[in-house]
């Protein structure tokens, strides 16, 4: 076998111990394309960092529809959080009691949420569906590569002999607690380097090896673990910026309270130490909750998810005001991502069962901080086996913060993110204006939107304040397409009544989408 080709095909199983504050830390390779992708070749010093809450999360118990309350307490009366409990986001939003930090920061215009995000025919599976998110495939494909791994399939030959070097010295992606990811599997190889660990921070640090048996195997053993050690590329790269930054926020719990935490700490460390990795990938678990959801104590507010759900909240808060007191808070936003949502009726297990849509938290001071679209609906009659209908694509998602974040030109996205839907419909997740420079306000809900009658059977009447200038109003079905582009002109200053024609379109549930300037707003609509 070829040396390079040795190389190649063993890439991505190469383990490398690495720990940094007690945590294992997987380090993805360099490619050039994923490089340019993420903004290195226009040296931007932008950080991505997704959370992944694993097991898929009761996204009804974590943004909590108060205009639907009575038939959510109908759906799910053992697991409904009391409405004198919910917390208040704006209008009829509400969160769970246990995310007052994320509420906070909220109202601080540091967290924007996306309503009812998942991917057209949503598969149960735990497996499935986290690759499908990975990949980013249609559920009726299966992709052999993740959405990173098919840029990392065209690196410079001879990768990885000759990197890191002097344009890319720190890797470009780290997963904290976890190893490689497949969202960098190529379509022949994995195109990561896992780096992982079984050491302490301070063998990093000072170079430290875990010592064998004073055997012959024993110092076999030792030989091969510095030789490993020694192989570990980005190593240096890591103990430097380490070096160079210490948090500084009060509010992290203490160690090994609470593991996201723990993660993002190590991120916003080495974020203000000056390593120029683009993206970290952190984890919460488990969101399972087939059962013991809640314990039945204080109105349904406490229990298994509420813990869940008040450690997300705690570290966000944390990692926020580190950011702030390292003053690289502008340099970073996030998102969380579950594989799925779960169930609107709840099962006699005090839990509730795999379903389909969920929310999206997504956090950072250059986040768009509204909710976007409407609450979902909840039917009077709804059975054990509906589910919540996706509103938002999570492509959708990916793609806008590619775009906005990153400037990724969007026939780089299109091609990142292949689709029998086409392009990808826009989600103003991030602020305008904070990439170019600009400054403009943060987009805020277009005034007094309303669609009546509501469930429509030929016609409806969208009801809205305009400001006076170009209106956009188109309605989607529930995969994200347009289905007809009810206005598209100059509109006058003042209230606007605008017809909408139902007829000819399938029975079922559609969003209405309004948009003037950087006010922007959807409301669901039901065909007869």
């Amino acid at each position: 076998m070829k040396r390079r080709h040795f190389l190649q095909t063993t890439a991505a199983a190469t383990v490398l111990p690495t720990l940094l504050g007690g945590m294992p830390i997987g380090a993805y390779g360099f490619s050039p394309q994923l490089f340019e992708l993420t903004g290195g070749a226009t040296n931007t010093d932008r950080v991505l960092v997704l959370i992944e809450l694993s097991g898929g999360n009761d996204g009804l118990n974590t943004i909590i529809p108060l205009d639907q309350y009575t038939n959510l307490m109908r759906a799910r009366p053992n697991v409904a959080i009391a409405q004198n409990r919910v917390l208040t986001l704006r209008g009829a939003t509400g969160i769970h009691p246990a995310m007052v930090k994320v509420k906070n920061l909220f109202d601080n215009g540091q967290i924007g949420i996306v309503q009812d995000v998942g991917y057209p025919e949503a598969n149960g599976s735990h497996f499935r569906s986290f690759d499908i998110w990975a990949t980013a495939a249609d559920s009726d494909v299966t992709l052999n590569s993740g959405w990173a791994g098919r840029y990392l399939d065209g690196e410079y030959p001879g990768f990885p002999i000759g990197y890191p070097n002097a344009q890319a010295p720190h890797p470009l992606a780290i997963t904290i607690g976890s190893v490689v990811s497949n969202v960098v599997q190529g379509p022949a190889v994995n195109m990561g380097m896992a780096i992982r660990s079984t050491t302490s921070f301070l063998q990093l640090l000072t170079g430290a090896v875990d010592m064998a048996p004073n055997t012959p195997f024993g110092h076999e053993l030792t030989f091969i673990r510095q030789v490993v050690q020694q192989t570990q590329v980005y190593v240096t790269a890591i103990q430097q910026a380490a070096a160079r930054a210490q948090n500084l926020s009060p509010l992290y719990p203490a160690a090994r309270q609470n593991a996201l935490a723990d993660q993002l700490k190590i991120v916003a460390q080495l974020v203000a130490g000056g390593l120029q990795t683009r993206v970290y990938i952190c984890s919460l678990g488990d969101f399972d909750n087939h059962s013991d959801q809640v314990d039945g104590a204080n109105g349904n507010t406490t229990g298994e998810h509420a813990t869940l759900l008040g450690k997300l909240s705690v570290a966000l808060d944390a990692f926020q005001d580190d950011l702030r007191r390292l003053r690289v808070q502008d340099r970073v936003v996030g998102m969380t991502f579950s594989e799925f949502g779960r169930r609107i009726v709840s099962n006699s297990a005090n839990g509730t069962d795999h379903g389909e849509a969920g929310p999206m938290i997504v956090f950072g001071t250059s986040v768009n901080p509204i909710i976007h679209g409407p609450n979902p609906t909840i039917p009077a009659d709804t059975t054990f086996v509906d589910n919540l209908p996706m509103q938002i694509d999570f492509r959708s998602v990916y793609a806008s913060i590619l775009k906005d974040w990153f400037q990724v030109p969007q026939a780089t996205i299109n091609a990142l993110l292949p689709s029998s839907v086409g392009q990808f419909p826009y989600v103003p997740v991030i602020r305008q204006g904070t990439v170019t420079g600009s400054t403009p306000a943060a987009e805020l809900e277009v005034t007094g939107f309303s669609v009546f009658p509501n469930p429509a059977r030929e016609r409806a009447t969208a009801t809205f304040e305009c400001q006076g200038g170009h209106v956009q109003m188109v309605l989607r079905d529930v995969v994200g397409r347009e289905v007809r582009r009810v206005l598209d002109r100059a509109m006058p200053q003042g209230q606007c009544q605008v017809p909408v024609d139902v007829s000819g379109l399938k029975a079922g549930l559609y969003y209405c989408h309004v948009r003037e300037g950087q006010r922007v707003s959807a409301r669901s609509l039901s065909v007869l």
